[in-house]
């Protein structure tokens, strides 16, 4: 197909050497090779132990730090849930933190058509304001961060990606509300949505995570897998011991904080506090009635080991600990939840006081540890969402299982405690939205279902995690998608749901298929990556996708992959902004000549692509580990194509991600010439073997020269996917056959020169190009 002129790298050499005999100045060489050595863009090919690469030192390091997060005083109103803020996933920095950031909101010029434009001859030395008002108008610029993690060594780091515009709309992460995942992350400091992503509880923050795109995550996201977390410590106690306390005081006290916490009368929150929760060692010579000195209490008694540690993946579907299902001794862990979780609302009330400023809450809640943080989230969940309408008199622990006045009916804790939840009705309108979506196999019925148990007030008695679903006691992270597809199974009466009872979020990359009519994925497993252009993507769910003859009628499948050798290093989150200037390296002036204008061709589809079938082969495991689950066995995933009437099966072997593009403005946008790229049809992809030399083989057959290195490492392969959907599932099929990781652009956001950019900034060998392909309806 037609390529634009490249230039080589020893031609580059002595193309910009003429340029400065011509013009009898003495400019700096901008080439790597010429001294500049900082700005060679250094790429993470493997990971190993014999990998001792150290990469060069970098030319220039942006001094302007990313913001700190901006605090809000309003602790008492409920979230606003219009659209989440216009500013996630575009993390502002300071405006003179880069040359192109000194444009203003002027009238956007006329879009470029060709290289130089008119006016500018191709010899011309451009002045530095002549290159950014060309060259980085609406260009976005991308910066990584580092942040320590509170109270651990310098081991432990967490990293971010920043990304600034200057007139573009939108960024690179889907509306939370819009992909129905706002209760997947929360911010302690506020109630108001994160700005960024450093301020979520959960780490990596789920409101910075899903892409723009189907299938997709953020650059934000992609960025924070070279994060290092210390582990979780196991809490000792702190020798505090709570008051012991009957259910019938725990609840009242329950219900006297929903209409606040006594602050106009400091001395009868005191008496509150150490009368009935807990005991004052100083009360005779000094007693606790500063607030601090009551948090510092609260969280001493909140540290006993003994308490439910919620910060652990299996015990984050809190409703779990006061469903009654019949299981032994379910009183005790009835009592010992909301006695936790008094606790917790006493201290997250006080944290939240206006006699707190926004600084000092901030270092206060570093300062508490992490299991004690998710307890606060819980007591944040039910400050927000539920009440306490009303209890009745609860009988002595030895009297359950407890029985009415008849004896022959079993009362549970549900009957004696009325709860209201302020989210039933929003939940509601989101599951019935959800199922339509997802094109449920047996939608009248269970909508039915749905409608029925509503009006019977039962909900919150259909399974724990409808409970968690309709009641908002949600905790942040991956738990939320499988509360609302249970919900789902469990409304439905059909009985071959029951063949999907084992879904759980500690297996989180799988699937299963309903009825033999569909399949449906998690948006983190890789089938779900592949195949999300042609499916819909909601509340982290991938479908309906195709079926499947390697599965039952209904049965879950998880999926075995292995991690892909291409990763981040943190030298190359640090190196990001100066691996990816649009103008190339600093100089004092900037040679029309350096840069190139590439405009694809979107009219010339590919229609020669189809997906075949989904398959799934049965992974090899031990035979108790069969017969104990046989519906949660491994599976290995493989999707055949039909390639111009020929079979392609691909392996979906590695769990590789699609980072959405970040969006650009006032293109297409020019190119220095140093980015090197490839642009192949989709259907040509297939006869590349080994790209970027991940396996050290070296072997890219199907390619044709451009500029630089037939080898180079750092050469961005841009597939073509315009035309039907079915060209980016090949695409996406063939980064997960090979490990490659790649960037998902879409020409009507992105033009081609930026997301090659944000494949050199994200250190990624592959671009997939789309233009907003409308999905078919065949399955």
């Amino acid at each position: 197909m037609e390529q634009p002129q490249k230039r080589s790298f020893l031609r580059g050499l002595l193309r910009r050497a003429s340029h400065v005999r011509a013009a009898a100045k003495k400019t700096e060489a901008r080439r790597v090779s010429l001294g500049d050595l900082g700005i060679r863009r250094e790429r993470r090919r493997s990971v190993s132990g014999s990998d001792t690469h150290i990469p060069k030192q970098r030319m220039r390091v942006r001094s302007d730090p990313a913001p700190e997060p901006s605090l809000d005083q309003d602790w008492e109103t409920e979230p606003e849930f219009s659209k989440a803020n216009n500013s996630k996933g575009k993390l502002s920095l300071d405006s003179s933190s880069s040359s192109s950031s000194s444009s203003h909101r002027s009238p956007s010029p006329e879009p470029l058509t060709q290289w130089p434009p008119s006016g500018i001859r191709p010899n011309q030395e451009l002045t530095s304001q002549e290159a950014t008002q060309l060259i980085c108008r609406g260009v976005p610029l991308y910066q990584g961060c580092k942040r320590q993690v509170p109270h651990a060594s310098e081991d432990y780091f967490a990293l971010y990606a920043t990304t600034t515009e200057n007139r573009a709309k939108g960024t690179d992460a889907i509306d939370l509300h819009d992909a129905m995942v706002h209760l997947m992350t929360i911010k302690l400091q506020s109630t108001d949505a994160a700005a960024n992503p450093w301020e979520s509880l959960e780490q990596p923050s789920y409101g910075f995570h899903y892409g723009e795109h189907e299938g997709s995550i953020t650059l934000n996201r992609w960025v924070s897998t070279a994060s290092v977390y210390p582990p979780s410590i196991r809490l000792k106690d702190a020798g505090v011991m709570p008051r012991p306390m009957s259910l019938e005081r725990i609840l009242d006290r329950i219900q006297e904080l929903q209409a606040g916490l006594e602050e106009d009368d400091p001395g009868l929150m005191y008496k509150i506090l150490y009368r009935r929760l807990l005991r004052d060692p100083d009360r005779l010579l000094a007693p606790h009635k500063t607030l601090d000195k009551q948090i510092t209490d609260l969280i001493m008694a909140l540290s006993r080991p003994s308490w439910f540690d919620f910060s652990n993946p299996k015990n984050q579907v809190v409703t779990r600990f006061i469903f009654d299902n019949g299981q032994d001794n379910f009183e005790i862990q009835f009592q010992k939840f909301f006695h936790q979780l008094l606790l917790a609302l006493e201290l997250e009330m006080r944290i939240q006081s206006p006699q707190h400023g926004g600084w000092a809450k901030e270092k206060l809640l570093e300062t508490i540890p992490q299991s004690i943080k998710w307890t606060l989230a819980l007591a944040r969940r039910w400050r927000l969402y539920v009440r306490v309408e009303d209890f009745g008199k609860f009988p002595h622990q030895s009297e359950w299982p407890y029985k009415n006045q008849n004896h022959h009916l079993r009362l549970t804790f549900s009957d004696l405690v009325k709860l209201r939840y302020k989210l039933k009705k929003r939940q509601v309108r989101l599951l019935r939205r959800f199922a339509q979506t997802m094109k449920w196999p047996n939608l009248a019925d269970t909508m039915e279902q749905l409608r029925q148990k509503d009006a019977d007030f039962a909900l919150d008695k259909i399974s724990s995690d409808a409970f968690a679903f309709f009641s908002g006691l949600v905790l942040p992270g991956i738990t939320f998608p499988f509360l609302i597809m249970n919900t789902l199974l469990d409304l439905d009466p059909d009985p071959a749901t029951d063949e999907l009872a084992l879904l759980r979020h500690m297996h989180p990359e799988c699937g299963f298929q309903y009825r033999s009519s569909y399949t449906y994925w998690t948006a983190c497993s890789i089938v779900g990556k592949v195949l999300a252009p042609t499916c819909n993507s909601l509340a982290g769910w991938v479908g309906p996708a195709r079926t499947t003859t390697d599965l039952s009628p209904s049965q879950i499948a998880r999926i075995r992959t292995r991690q892909p050798k291409q990763k981040l290093r943190l030298e190359d989150v640090d190196s990001m902004a100066e691996r990816s200037e649009p103008l190339g390296p600093p100089a004092d002036s900037y040679p029309a000549a350096d840069y190139v204008l590439d405009i694809p061709k979107t009219d010339a589809v590919v229609d020669t692509v189809r997906v075949e079938m989904l398959g799934l082969r049965a992974a090899v495991t031990t035979v108790k580990t069969t017969e104990k689950n046989p519906e949660t066995r491994k599976f290995d995933a493989t999707v055949q194509f039909a390639i111009d009437g020929l079979s392609w099966p691909l392996r979906l072997m590695y769990d590789v991600n699609f980072i959405s593009s970040f969006p650009c403005s006032d293109g297409p946008h020019a190119l220095f010439f140093d980015y090197v790229y490839q642009r192949k049809r989709v259907d040509e992809i297939v006869s590349i073997k080994d790209w970027g030399g991940l396996y050290g083989t070296n072997n890219q057959q199907g390619t044709n020269g451009t500029s630089g290195d037939a080898n180079d490492e750092e050469r961005v392969l841009v597939a073509e996917c315009f035309g039907v959907r079915d060209n980016e599932v090949l695409a996406r099929a063939w980064c997960a056959h090979w490990g490659l990781s790649a960037i998902v652009a879409d020409l009507r956001r992105t033009c081609l020169a930026c997301a090659v950019r944000e494949a050199y900034a994200a250190t990624l060998n592959v671009v997939i190009l789309i233009q907003g392909q409308e999905a078919e309806d065949d399955l």
